[in-house]
């Protein structure tokens, strides 16, 4: 048998021994790795929401939280509509401390051929957006004509192909890459193309306007604060001046569900710590115990001309080889247990979740590797050591 071969074949004559260090390798890599993702995960989601919604305040009719609380549209994509009057932009511009403002349209759609349940419909204006456009652009870099629409990543509709919304052809131009949060299951259009949508379901009998015309009304005004302004104050200044309005601090959205990660992201943090140390120690252990059960063996190795160098790196090839495949074995199953069911997360914590990019899981998944290495090889030198420095005479008298 040639020496290079030796690791191997002592790894084969020891399965029991080789199971238990590998398995204690996949522990930790999977520990590691997996509560890291989760966190990434849902980090990326939650900066993912803060850069789509781009306003300081949104501006809804009084009570439309009560009829449908807009953490569940943005966070949860449940399709939701409400309607103000349209003139209310206009006071609002006359408020001192904003910047910009642009009104949203909210519909929901009563069966797509995209889908099988309900889709948020949101349309934005074309002239005076600033919370939609930048990132549409990613999708499509045009302008929107009418029946045009730019479909979430979760929506199965292709670019090119079109869909009927009440009874309305719209073709979609765009497709939106995913964001973890319920603007995946949304609709995008121009503010004209939503009012033509409402038109058209009235015709169908699905009335979601009473007596008003949609040229009449808005859903939403989202607004951006002059640099220096006090935005809790402008919130309280809207509230106070404009009846039948409500102001939210996009900041009150997002801070609880921040709030509520971090409690998340603490308790995830702490095992991702606490199980990869404890697997770390067992390893420690495993190898130091391991190292009294070879003694004899490596006593007759030095017999036959084993150097103590020759020793070492035998033992750090065998810990080398059981905790690479107990790393990379650790990272597939964890990926192939997180990843698909990244949905069912964001659904179970209502929290916005998106995976890394598969090139920045893969880079995780090599750095959880190599530390699984590093572990593995520090516990064999400490074995490695210990064993290189027997007295090859009394273990073999012990022996006899």
């Amino acid at each position: 048998m040639k020496l290079r071969d030796l690791p191997a074949a002592d790894l084969c004559r020891k399965p029991i021994r080789t199971a238990v260090l590998t398995v204690i390798a996949v522990v930790l890599s999977a520990a590691a790795f997996g509560g890291q993702l989760i966190v990434i995960s849902l980090q990326r989601g939650l900066d993912s929401l803060e850069q789509r919604l781009g306003a300081d305040i949104i501006v809804l009719p009084e009570g439309a939280e009560n009829k449908v609380d807009l953490k569940n549209i943005l966070l949860q994509g449940t399709p939701g509509y409400f309607y103000m009057d349209k003139s209310i932009t206009d006071r609002l511009a006359e408020i001192d401390g904003i910047e910009k403002l642009s009104a949203q349209y909210f519909l929901v759609s009563a069966n797509a051929e995209c889908c099988t349940v309900q889709v948020q419909i949101i349309g934005f204006d074309e002239d005076s957006d600033f919370t939609v456009k930048p990132w549409l652009k990613e999708a499509y870099d045009g302008r929107l004509n009418t029946n045009e629409i730019i479909v979430g990543a979760g929506l199965s509709t292709r670019v090119g192909h079109t869909l009927k919304l009440y009874g309305v052809e719209c073709k979609a131009v765009g497709k939106l890459e995913k964001t973890g949060t319920g603007l995946d299951t949304a609709i995008y259009a121009s503010d004209e193309t939503v009012r033509g949508l409402i038109k058209a379901s009235a015709k169908q009998g699905i009335a979601v306007l009473s007596k008003q015309s949609p040229e009449d009304v808005v859903s939403s005004v989202y607004i951006k604060a002059k640099d220096g302004a006090d935005i809790d104050m402008l919130a309280a200044k809207i509230n106070t001046e404009i009846d039948g309005t409500q102001a939210v601090r996009t900041r009150s959205v997002m801070t609880e569900t921040a709030d509520r990660l971090n409690v998340i992201s603490k308790s995830i943090t702490t095992l991702t710590v606490a199980v990869p140390v404890l697997a770390a120690v067992i390893m420690f252990a495993a190898f130091y115990l391991i190292s009294n059960e070879r003694k004899r063996e490596f006593a007759v190795l030095r017999t036959i001309g084993f150097s103590r160098s020759g020793l070492s790196r035998l033992v750090l090839t065998e810990a080398l080889i059981t905790a690479g495949a107990g790393g990379i074995a650790g990272v597939i199953l964890t990926a192939a247990a997180v990843l698909p069911f990244v949905g069912v997360i964001e659904q179970k914590t209502a929290l916005p979740v998106l995976a890394p990019k598969v090139s920045e899981t893969a880079a995780y998944g090599a750095a959880v590797v190599v530390i699984v290495l590093l572990t593995g090889s520090l516990s064999a030198a400490l074995s490695a050591y210990k064993l290189s420095h027997i007295d090859t005479g009394k273990i073999l008298r012990e022996g006899c």
